[in-house]
């Protein structure tokens, strides 16, 4: 598997697992759990960017 189709899949991952902190910290009440999924949904998003441009490129 390339480094940018891993870049894409660890991205996903991380929007994933965010996309769960964050609406499990809304139904709970928790405000630091809600603000970690919403980073974690973003750090995951630009890998996955990463992993697009990567392809764009060839690398």
């Amino acid at each position: 598997m390339n480094s940018s189709t891993e870049d894409n899949i660890k991205g996903n991952a991380k929007q994933a697992k965010g996309a769960v902190k964050e609406t499990t910290g809304r139904v709970v009440g928790n405000e630091e759990l809600e603000a970690r999924g919403k980073a974690e949904k973003t750090e995951g998003k630009v890998q996955d960017k990463v992993g697009d441009v990567k392809n764009v490129f060839g690398k």
